[in-house]
């Protein structure tokens, strides 16, 4: 049998490579981020792209672990892979790597759009879906929100949330590295220079008073807020780390991003009796109003944010866009 000929065009279509750099400051507000993330969701529940369930692989002694995941745009016309490696021998900073890409083609044409680095796809993905997920949740009237951490995604979370929660207005943030403190309330003024925010010292007081709380926070925290310590009413989303399995246990109800995807990646919230609770909506289905998220002012609702690739396609694409326009990458003629 003879073997199917290359492509003749492959050799004239050169794989736009997008590094870290090359992305750091592409111009692309929260509110571009938002918009880009929902309407990745309506296409999903409306069934117009397709997010298959992620593949992974672990080496038995617990160094690493690697994540694959495919998914199709179709109204963008984008397919995508996204890899992620973390090596992590021992679990603390000095020793941990984590790479991350994703590799877009257009659909309609056939060509290669880029290759690029993740790191700020997910920076910028992840909070704009907590975004969506508290305007989902959040009680009539609520006004205000407590932040746990100060890393990356902590870093990212309240420009997002404004974005699609103007409304929100007592913000409050817990952590205890100055540098990302004082990271939180530059780039939040960056964003919105009205805004305040307050600095806690107690963060089990700071929920108690909290309409939302939005738990960022890394695995190093010492921080495990109780169900006990949520307000009435109050939505707790858990994107990191800073919330304890009770909090999940005893909610009245519990939304996430994706149920399949929580099943995977939320065992260190089971319950006393080793099982995880079950998803009672899942974000495509509320945003399209299939679902319905809360159904009374009085209940705690849990949220899991483990995002879709889907997300990620969005989210890379606007930035790929706007990187090639501004003539940003390097040009490998892989297929020469």
């Amino acid at each position: 049998m003879n073997e199917e000929p290359l492509n003749t065009r492959d050799r004239s279509t050169p794989l736009r490579v997008l590094s870290r750099s090359d992305l750091a400051d592409v111009p692309i507000t929260p509110g571009d981020v938002v918009r880009a993330v929902e309407d990745a969701y309506l296409a999903f529940a409306a069934g117009d792209s397709d997010n298959p369930r992620k593949l992974s692989v672990a080496n038995p002694d617990g160094w690493s672990v690697a994540y694959a995941m495919l998914g199709r745009d179709g109204r963008r016309r984008v397919v995508a892979m996204k890899t992620s490696y973390k090596f992590d021998p021992g679990h603390d900073r000095s020793t941990k790597r984590y790479y991350t890409t994703i590799t877009l083609y257009d659909d309609a044409t056939g060509a290669p759009i880029a290759m690029m680095d993740c790191a700020r796809v997910g920076a910028l993905r992840t909070p704009a879906v907590s975004a969506l997920l508290v305007r989902e949740t959040m009680r009539r009237g609520a006004e205000s929100v407590l932040l746990i951490g100060t890393g990356t995604q902590g870093r990212n979370a309240l420009p997002h949330l404004l974005a699609a929660n103007p409304q929100l207005r007592k913000l409050m943030v817990y952590g205890t590295h100055p540098d990302g403190l004082a990271a939180v309330h530059r780039h939040l003024a960056e964003h919105h220079p009205q805004a305040l925010l307050e600095t806690v010292t107690d963060p089990r007081a700071a929920a108690a008073a909290a309409d939302v709380v939005l738990a960022t926070a890394g695995p190093g925290t010492e921080v495990a807020l109780e169900a006990e310590d949520l307000a009435p009413g109050s939505t707790a989303v858990l994107v990191g780390y800073g919330l304890a399995p009770s909090t999940l246990v005893r909610a009245d109800r519990v939304v996430a991003t994706s149920a399949e995807q929580m099943q995977l990646t939320g065992t260190d919230m089971v319950g006393p009796d080793g099982t995880l609770r079950t998803v009672d909506a899942e974000l495509p289905q509320i945003l399209n109003r299939r679902a319905v998220a809360r159904r009374s002012d009085e209940e705690k609702i849990f949220v899991y944010n483990s995002g879709l690739v889907l997300t990620d396609v969005a989210v890379a694409h606007a930035l790929a866009e706007r990187a090639i326009a501004d003539g940003r990458g390097t040009e490998v003629p892989l297929w020469d």
